[in-house]
């Protein structure tokens, strides 16, 4: 897997959303990337840099605390390159992904939780200290990885201003390690200070205090479960300066409006992806668009990762029942 097919992902008009909100939305489809996720573009970055600066050797292994679609480009992409993955996932990380991320070849090992590494249960805890134990293997710490932002300061920005001749005003993306919103952002920010960079996240998550006020809540609380998104921590990848504002939805909003989505438009989105349609459908009025305004919506992965949290009810109807003779 090369540079040369990850990225260059298509920016889609859905008229459906621009009808409904009376703008331009378009969606950043990255789910065209051969990993079916935006998480290719820092998982190849992360392996380029590890293996050209000599942290690796020939035939080591690649660690990484994911979600599962980080694992995955990782997994695919060192097998091509002659090195080995173990990825470390929570124990909320979807069947579809863990299925995938094992027909890849990755060693899986599923853990309590992934709430930083402060966390000795953590995925991003666990996922150090077998890279610290291990001969040839690195770990690439997405959450820590300036790698991370490099990919989509050099890749998503670019793609976005000139996918949309520059007359892009806001950017929308779900904010998990901060790397896609920061990189992005920091980019079209260079080109037009004017262009709102949104986040979403879930709710009780901790980086719409930070980005306000740079501290953190006296006490962090756990947030509502939407996969790839939110954080009880704030991660060295992300870049509170390149971001204007920090939405927060809840969990089962966000999974009532991907059937919704679903149902008007026949696309499964992804969880962070459903997202981000519920920050707009909350804070619509608050966001006041205008008719000529043009807005990205980034849609980092496919909804068929998500079906048995997301779709297994609808999808379950379909099936003719079992009669017994």
């Amino acid at each position: 897997m090369t540079a040369t097919v990850i990225g260059n992902t298509p920016v889609r008009k859905c008229e459906t959303l621009s009808a409904l909100y009376q703008t331009n939305i378009f969606i950043k489809e990255e789910f065209h990337n051969p990993g079916m996720s935006a998480k290719d573009r820092p998982a190849l970055f992360m392996i380029q840099e590890a293996i050209a600066s000599g942290k690796i050797r020939p035939g080591g292994t690649f660690v990484e605390a994911s979600s599962g679609n980080t694992g995955l480009g990782i997994t695919l992409i060192a097998k091509q390159l002659g090195y080995r993955s173990k990825i470390f996932v929570s124990k909320s990380c979807s069947e579809e992904k863990i299925a995938n991320l094992r027909c890849a070849g990755a060693e899986i090992e599923i853990c309590e939780n992934s709430n930083g590494l402060h966390d000795f249960y953590s995925t991003q805890f666990r996922a150090q200290s077998y890279a610290a134990t291990q001969d040839n293997a690195y770990f690439t710490n997405q959450y820590y990885n300036t790698q991370n932002i490099r990919a989509h300061y050099k890749g998503t920005g670019p793609e976005l201003w000139q996918q949309t001749e520059g007359k892009i005003t806001h950017f929308i993306a779900g904010v998990g390690t901060g790397g896609t919103i920061s990189g992005a952002g920091r980019y079209l920010k260079e080109r037009n200070t004017a262009i709102k960079i949104w986040g979403v996240e879930p709710n009780g998550s901790v980086l719409q205090q930070f980005l306000q006020d740079r501290t953190l809540p006296e006490s962090v609380r756990p947030y509502d479960p939407i996969e790839g998104i939110g954080r009880n921590f704030v991660p060295g990848s992300f870049d509170a300066d390149a971001v204007d504002e920090i939405f927060q939805v809840d969990g089962e909003s966000t999974k009532k409006i991907a059937r919704e989505y679903r149902n008007q438009t026949g696309n499964l989105t992804g969880f962070s992806s459903a997202a981000v349609l519920c920050c707009l459908e909350k804070y619509a009025d608050k966001m006041n668009f205008k008719e000529d305004d043009v807005v990205v919506l980034f849609f980092p992965d496919h909804g068929s990762r998500y079906v048995s949290k997301l779709y297994a009810q609808e999808f379950a109807a379909m099936v003719p029942s079992q009669k017994t003779l």
